[in-house]
Order: structure tokens, then C-alpha cells, then sequence
């Protein structure tokens, strides 16, 4: 099993996890907050080549 795989099948099982014993507007918060901190704990350099990077995924 890929490195990749195991992660989204961590975050599948945190996520059930989370909406069973927590509300969901706190799921909900945070879904939304880890990637959005993680984002912006980047220094400016860092998101500049990450948008790039998306950018020529989308573009393919």
C-alpha cells in the first residue's frame, strides 16, 4: 500500500472518528482549519511555489 493510501485511509478514520463524538461544527472547523493553518504557517516563497505547483496540475 502506498505512503499516500495510508494517509487518506488515516484521515477517513479520524474524520469518522471526529463526527461521531464531536458536534459538527467543530468537524466541520476543523476540516477547514488544519489545511488553512498548515497553508499559512508557509513563508511567502513557499506559497508562491505551491500555487505554481497547482497551477500546473490544473493546466496538464
Amino acid at each position: 500500500m502506498s505512503t499516500r493510501a495510508k494517509i487518506i485511509i488515516g484521515g477517513v478514520a479520524i474524520g469518522l472518528f471526529l463526527w461521531i463524538w464531536i458536534p459538527f461544527w467543530a468537524v466541520v472547523l476543523v476540516i477547514l482549519g488544519v489545511p488553512a493553518i498548515g497553508y499559512f504557517s508557509l513563508d511567502s516563497s513557499q506559497r508562491r511555489r505551491l500555487r505554481r505547483v497547482s497551477r500546473r496540475q490544473i493546466n496538464r
